[in-house]
């Protein structure tokens, strides 16, 4: 498929989307509304999944004649277990998505239906290892709703329009890179609700060319990674940029993150499964990083990206036990109880693999901030942690126009000093939004190599130099701007006035010689 065809294709479906959203809200709130877009899209996804490997291993057994969605759910019953076991789930002939779809607008029922379905999915798992992976998925598509109608019968009729417009969208088939349309349409909804949402969506999600230059950061040099980890996983978008930067399967043992918001838990689920990363490399779990991580077992991480919330709180101080805690101890203060952002940096650096790059969308105050986070900032600078600090443009997140920086840890320098970048011009204008293009990715990416001094760009500087200046890592501190204002010659700029001035006195005396002759005619 050409570039040009993909591009098509892509903004073909994404018109579609668009249109199924602005169509079928009403009433519904936007982000509210999400869910059930997802939700369906999600429902769809697994269903043909699963339909294209059962007719594939049946094709491959000599049985070309078979097709699953066309099976009785008796005749189906005899795979269940061993389907279980290599895809993670079951779902009957008379369940899936097609038939669901087809069945719906005489089904009185509907939304009994849809919900058992969604149970029998969930339930399908029960007591196997992807139990965990698949267990609350559809918690979020609530399809006894009253967003959805005040009345069963309002309600089943929304139903049948979101299952007819989800299943009406050209996402090619299973024989035909169907992954990139499912995984693109998940990522485009994800975008334009958060873009719409602003904070109450934006949080959730990292733009998508952001969330590409953090992975192709923490690999570069590299052609695979062994695991990778976002401690404040979001939506999944930011660990699901290492499949596109990297190629299917170089992500050799697995994707971790954690994520504390459950609604957010299960949109990270449910884009690994859109991607089809099988549930066996995939560990997304729910809770507090910062107070019950749930990943000790699986640490270090050799690639690890994050974009944590911005000052949050955190119980700090305020709990004896953190201090003590092996992330937390060795910089000997924890991070400000108002501000919980270098709690998962330290967290982040303690986790990393002694050949891992981390890379951390930052608040730009951690930079500079005293107290704490000065002490902190002296740690990892004293001990070489820090790679480098690269300045972001202003306005590229949802929710927020504030100029963000990436701060880029190691634990095996071989130098002792940090390359700060000032990519704050680095951006084009897209519709509300800046956007960080592949020219501007490759800009930064070109200055980490290199390590050299570039004027009004990046300014590579000894950690002396940095402790001189109080610990300091704000990218302004180091990285002269360059004068944009027109030079101006105070010479040329004196003889010019000058000139006026003399042209005025010739002026003047003209002026006075004109009223005396006046004065005397009259």
């Amino acid at each position: 498929m050409t570039p040009t065809t993909r591009e098509a294709q892509r903004a073909e479906l994404h018109k579609a989307i668009w249109k199924i959203a602005t169509d079928l809200r009403g009433s519904v709130d936007g982000w509210d509304f999400k869910s059930y877009v997802l939700g369906m899209l999600f429902y769809r996804f697994i269903s043909e999944n699963l339909t294209a490997y059962l007719n594939r291993s049946e094709n491959a057994a000599g049985q070309t004649a078979i097709d699953y969605s066309k099976l009785s759910d008796a005749e189906a019953e005899f795979g269940r277990l061993e389907t279980v076991a290599e895809k993670g789930f079951y779902i009957l002939p008379s369940e899936l998505f097609v038939n669901v779809r087809k069945n719906a607008p005489k089904d009185v029922n509907l939304n009994e239906s849809l919900d058992q379905v969604f149970k029998n999915i969930e339930g399908s798992a029960k007591g196997s290892d992807s139990e965990d992976d698949l267990k609350g998925l559809f918690e979020d598509l609530d399809v006894n709703s009253a967003k959805l109608g005040n009345t069963v019968a309002k309600r089943n009729e929304k139903l049948v329009k979101i299952l007819d417009s989800i299943g009406g969208l050209n996402l090619g088939s299973f024989e035909n890179h169907q992954i990139d349309a499912f995984g693109d349409a998940y990522e485009f909804l994800m975008q334009m609700y958060a873009s719409e949402a602003g904070r109450s969506g934006g949080e959730y999600y990292t733009p998508q060319e952001v969330s590409e230059l953090l992975a192709r950061i923490t690999v570069m040099g590299k052609s695979e990674v062994s695991k990778v980890y976002d401690p404040a996983v979001g939506s999944g978008s930011l660990l699901l940029k290492f499949q596109k930067v990297l190629g299917p399967g170089k992500v050799t043992q697995g994707y971790y993150g954690q994520e504390i918001n459950l609604t957010t838990y299960n949109l990270a689920r449910i884009n690994m499964f859109l991607h089809d990363i099988p549930y066996e490399k995939f560990n997304i779990a729910l809770g507090d990083t910062l107070l019950e991580p749930k990943h000790w077992d699986e640490e270090p991480f050799e690639a690890i990206v994050s974009n944590p919330p911005y000052s949050i709180k955190w119980d700090g101080d305020s709990n004896p036990l953190l201090i003590n805690d092996p992330r937390f101890a060795p910089a000997g203060v924890l991070a400000p109880k108002s501000k919980a952002d270098f709690a998962f940096t330290l967290h982040i650096l303690s986790w990393l693999a002694v050949n891992g790059t981390a890379a951390i969308v930052e608040f730009p105050g951690v930079m500079y901030r005293g107290g704490a986070e000065q002490k902190i900032r002296k740690y990892l600078v004293d001990n070489n942690y820090i790679d480098a600090v690269i300045q972001l443009p202003p306005d590229l997140f949802f929710g927020t126009n504030i100029s963000t920086c990436i701060l880029i840890l190691k634990k095996s320098k071989i130098t002792n000093d940090v390359l700060f970048i000032d990519a704050s011009s680095e951006f084009a204008r897209v519709g509300n939004k800046n956007k960080l293009g592949v020219e501007h990715q490759n800009k930064i990416l070109s200055a980490l190599k290199e390590r050299e001094n570039l004027a009004y760009f990046c300014s590579l500087v000894p950690n002396g130099h940095i402790a001189a200046r109080d610990y300091t890592l704000a990218v302004s501190s180091f990285v002269e701007p360059e004068m944009t204002r027109e030079v101006i010659d105070i010479h040329a700029l004196n003889q010019e006035i000058s000139a006026i001035v003399s042209r005025q006195s010739v002026l003047r005396e003209s002026i006075d010689e004109i009223v005396a002759e006046l004065e005397t005619s009259s």
